[in-house]
């Protein structure tokens, strides 16, 4: 499996709020399209064509909906989610299987802060960030 950077992304999601931030502003600097990964919406009116999953327990034992339009990532897409802060990897996980379930293809996340409590998530993601909260 191609590690993080390793295939130039087509697609860079980023979950709202912040990670749609700098999601967006990944994505203009690499010159790929941009997908907002909305959070606990409530029915759409054209909700069949919105693919949604649900978290583990949050940094704050919340469990979190998320999802974004199907036809916005689609098979073939190379995906890389762009957010602020890793806390426990359940954004990314989720995040990750959504992007499963459009056959494209994962190639990693990317954050600001790493406060990761387990070192293995940074590896199954993969995950890489520009700050480790340790060092903070």
């Amino acid at each position: 499996m191609a590690g993080l950077y390793d295939v130039r992304p087509t697609v860079v999601v980023g979950p709202v709020s912040r990670g749609a931030l700098v999601g967006a502003l990944a994505a203009a600097a690499l010159g790929v399209g941009f997908v907002e990964v909305r959070k606990n919406d409530g029915q759409a009116t054209d909700s069949d064509r919105w693919i949604r999953r649900t978290t583990g327990p949050d940094y704050q034992d919340r469990h979190v909906v998320f999802g974004f339009r199907r036809d916005l990532v689609q098979s073939g897409d190379r995906v890389l989610m762009v957010d602020d802060w890793a806390a426990t990897g359940e954004t990314a996980r989720v995040v990750r299987a959504l992007v499963d379930d459009c056959g494209a293809q994962w190639i990693g996340a990317a954050c600001i802060v790493d406060a990761l409590g387990d070192a293995r998530f940074r590896h199954d993601l993969p995950l890489r960030a520009l700050l480790d909260v340790r060092n903070l």
